[in-house]
């Protein structure tokens, strides 16, 4: 089996960003008996920036741009040290591969991450994939490596996901304040939890928590790969959620259809800039038909893009029923709103989102 197993910062660190030593190690032990037992596994990790703190001595985490990104590079050197040694003990070799969402947009460098993570595993290296936060600005990065971990299942066919954090799975309500909270053990493809906003933010050394692994295990889902969501305490977690062990954690099934990679990306891993509104019979076409959107389906437009933003695309009744790529800008859409094909000048794009690139979410 081929697994990526992700593991977030606020289990790899303490309260002062140190590395704890003891999690890698024990970590680095369950992919050592995976590998024994046959399975491929990539490491996504998070954990360079808390480190970096650590590292310089900073009693608290900074917020601007700048100095994050220096930290990054700090840290990023101190747990790949620690993975090295940990999986050294084992006679695995890391490899170190640092991503941009770029390397997921653009074909050709997908396509290239492919190949060199395909090439690293034909060679019997573990992979220790993480966002390159030393050059990412806030326009162009990921935010929290659970979609990185999504992203890179996609990419090289994984057929299990694995997130590893602090909580043991997704529960009925917030087990820190509800102690009548359960949790619950399996979420089916269609099932309405996938698109449930968790309110739980990440801790205060990581970017991510249960907001961003719903959309993960949602991006897994559609992805056709089965995701875990389990607490990196438990003994066992990471070789128990491939083995299939009841009571791992909370498992998301995969949908059957796999989307493309480029409308994954449209779908779940970008920004929104905006908002375009749409008829009842534009919706129509879209989830019935697989249409492109034509201005004769619009009926107004919220925010400012530009051209290739990505927006989504909400019905009358207030839902999102699509998300794409705009081929105009909301000026210019605004201007077109209503119209027919044939009523629109020359020398413009006459599509609103061409169905390429178009994701229909419901």
């Amino acid at each position: 089996m081929r697994v990526v197993a992700k593991i977030g910062t606020s289990s790899l660190t303490d309260e002062l960003g140190v590395i704890q030593t003891d999690v890698i190690v024990m970590l680095c032990a369950q992919i050592a008996k995976l590998r024994a037992a046959g399975h491929e596994v990539v490491l996504v990790t998070s954990g360079a920036v808390s480190a970096g703190v650590a590292a310089l001595g900073l009693t608290t985490r900074p917020n601007d741009m700048a100095t994050l990104q220096a930290l990054a590079a700090a840290g990023q050197s101190r747990l790949m040290e620690q993975y090295n040694h940990a999986l050294g003990a084992h006679g695995l070799v890391a490899a170190q591969v640092l991503l941009v969402p770029h390397d997921f947009v653009d074909r050709r460098q997908y396509l290239h991450a492919r190949r060199t993570l395909n090439k690293l595993l034909e060679l019997g290296c573990v992979p220790i994939v993480n966002e390159n936060d030393a050059i990412a600005s806030h326009e162009i990065r990921f935010g929290d490596n659970d979609r990185i971990a999504a992203l890179v299942a996609h990419n090289i066919n994984a057929e299990l996901l694995v997130l590893l954090t602090d909580t043991p799975g997704l529960f009925t309500a917030d087990p820190h304040t509800d102690s009548a909270a359960t949790l619950i053990a399996e979420v089916a493809f269609d099932d309405p939890l996938l698109a449930v906003k968790a309110s739980a933010p990440g801790s205060s050394r990581g970017s991510g928590g249960m907001v961003s692994k719903l959309a993960s295990a949602r991006m897994a889902s559609w992805s056709g790969v089965r995701t875990v969501i389990a607490a990196t305490a438990r003994r066992n977690a990471l070789v128990d959620a491939v083995g299939g062990v009841a009571g791992v954690g909370t498992t998301f099934q995969p949908r059957r259809r796999r989307l493309a990679a480029r409308k994954l990306w449209i779908a779940f891993a970008s920004h929104v800039e905006g908002s375009v509104l749409i008829d009842e019979g534009a919706r129509r076409a879209l989830v019935e038909r697989g249409t492109s959107l034509l201005p004769a389906g619009v009926t107004g437009v919220r925010g400012d893009f530009a051209t290739n933003d990505v927006v989504d695309v909400i019905d009358p009744h207030g839902s999102t029923v699509a998300r794409g790529l705009a081929l105009n800008d909301s000026a210019v859409i605004r201007k077109m709103a209503g119209k027919r094909t044939a009523d629109l000048p020359s020398g413009m794009a006459h599509m609103v989102i061409h169905r390429d690139d178009l994701v229909v979410l419901v």
